[in-house]
């Protein structure tokens, strides 16, 4: 199984318009969600089968001069799957503790036989991005990478987001621009390895077509709590069923895990 579908919970590049109300760029809270040092693990599983893990590191580190937050996000097979078709992906953003916009982000991927490494960074006061595959290009206000958006949903304010409400940011990944939607589907107890926790339900909006039937088959689940944590995601992939991503590990996060009786 090819472990590039870790990402896809956030790499959904061709979203559909949902009859909802939109928010773009949600307001975000004070950072309470997470420090450097954190450290989180996720197993990706169909269901005997464990084909990857995903592991998300964060750090503070100086960027120009300045105390950013530099987020490593890595992806690969393990076991048989590394056997069959060995995938190592790594995604970093260096990003601004304050807005969570990132100044910096790399890209590189090692899937069989294919290589891709491409380093891109943010200007802000003219809303460009300088690839180093590509060159220059004008992009939208607050534009995200891959692996901020990531750490920039964990600090939505969901106390002012109602069910049926679809979350809108833009992000910028492979060299273009991609709408990003998530449809907030209210609270819900989900069973995780260390208990049963109160969490926040979203799908992200994806393309129907030859991988998704249904456009809401692909949910997150957030822990209803300061951390804001996902714990689990759910994809119902077409012609294969359901395929999970599963946190089996953490370290450093800001609060405790709150768990229902």
């Amino acid at each position: 199984m090819n472990v590039r579908i870790i990402f896809l919970f956030i790499l959904l590049l061709k979203a559909f318009y949902v009859d909802a109300q939109e928010i773009f760029t949600p307001p975000l809270k004070t950072n309470t969600a997470f420090k450097a040092g954190e450290n989180l693990t996720y197993q990706i599983r169909y269901g005997l089968i464990v084909g990857g893990t995903t592991t998300l590191t964060l750090a503070e580190v100086v960027l120009d001069e300045k105390f950013v937050f530099h987020a490593r996000a890595i992806g690969q097979t393990t076991g048989m799957a590394d056997k069959i078709y060995e995938v190592k992906d790594i995604y970093e953003s260096w990003f601004d503790k304050e807005t969570n916009l990132p100044y910096k982000q790399i890209r590189n991927i090692s899937e069989g036989g294919y290589k891709w490494y491409n380093e891109v960074t943010y200007n802000r006061e003219n809303n460009t991005v300088n690839s180093m595959k590509s060159g220059i290009h004008s992009v939208p206000e607050k534009i995200l990478d891959l692996a901020s958006t990531f750490y920039y949903l964990r600090r939505i304010d969901f106390s002012n987001i109602n069910r049926g409400d679809v979350i809108f940011v833009n992000m910028y990944f492979s060299d273009e621009v991609f709408p990003f939607r998530l449809k907030y589907k209210g609270r819900e107890n989900v069973k995780t390895k260390f208990g049963k926790i109160k969490c926040f339900k979203i799908s992200p909006v994806v393309e129907v077509g030859r991988m998704f039937k249904a456009k809401d088959d692909l949910t997150v689940w957030f822990t209803d709590d300061g951390n804001c944590l996902p714990v689990l995601v759910k994809m119902d992939i077409r012609y294969v069923g359901a395929v999970y991503l599963e946190l089996t590990k953490y370290k450093n996060i800001v609060n405790p895990l709150m768990f229902q009786p």
